[in-house]
């Protein structure tokens, strides 16, 4: 298992705020920092799936997609009613 390092940090939250989500983790049986932990993780991991995905499509935009696409020998091959059937 991964050893990680933790670290404390201090937010400023409104008490209502604070009353709240204490309950809401009294409920998911877990505690406040727990809970907190956990949203940023999964905000931080979204993020980082958002970037992965839109730099694949800045690759795919910038260098096309193969389509396998082979150009028609003439025009008339090109118009042939009878091989689009």
């Amino acid at each position: 298992m991964k050893c990680m390092k933790t670290m404390n940090i201090t937010i400023k939250v409104e008490s209502d705020l604070v009353r709240d989500a204490k309950v809401l983790a009294a409920k998911r049986g877990t505690s406040l920092s727990r809970l907190v932990a956990e949203q940023l993780r999964a905000m931080v991991q979204q993020d980082q799936v958002y970037a992965a995905a839109k730099t694949h499509a800045l690759h795919n935009l910038q260098h096309g997609l193969d389509l396998e696409w082979e150009k028609p020998a003439s025009r008339e091959a090109l118009h042939d009613r009878e091989n689009l059937r």
